[in-house]
């Protein structure tokens, strides 16, 4: 799970997206909270950051580039579910590191594109089935355990 979701106040300004309907998974699964970007290295409160559509790199507004810190922490996300036995991850939608639908396009200007963060797609890639906080209000659940 992201980490954000579930009330740990380690997004990039330093505040929580908590999900109520991810919350409430906890009666009916283990919830392993990680948040993959300071996991990668980063600060709290951090610059947000975009994943570039065209280039796949993840930067700052300012220019800074932040790809290694995110494939750390997507590799440690990895590694986790693996040694979790974990089949789904619930992950923060629009994220450069977490969103699995869509994300921001690198621009800073709000513009959404289908495509998924570095953690999602090293999760997907490893056989774990992503869903973001919206999946999840909307009704779609993880497989049982």
């Amino acid at each position: 799970m992201s980490a954000c979701l579930l009330g740990v106040r380690c997004n990039h300004e330093g505040g929580a997206n908590t999900s109520e309907a991810v919350v409430a998974l906890g009666a009916r699964f283990r919830l392993v909270p990680v948040c993959p970007e300071t996991a990668g290295g980063l600060p709290t409160p951090r610059s947000r950051a975009e994943l570039g559509v065209a280039d796949g790199r993840v930067r700052t507004a300012s220019g800074a580039d932040v790809t290694s810190s995110y494939a750390r922490g997507a590799a440690h996300a990895v590694r986790l579910a693996g040694s979790l036995g974990a089949a789904a991850a619930v992950l923060k939608a629009r994220s450069p590191s977490c969103g699995c639908h869509e994300i921001y396009d690198g621009t800073f200007t709000r513009t959404r594109v289908p495509g998924e963060g570095v953690t999602a797609s090293a999760l997907r890639a490893a056989g774990v089935q992503v869903l973001s906080e919206d999946d999840i209000a909307s009704g779609d659940l993880p497989p049982s355990e």
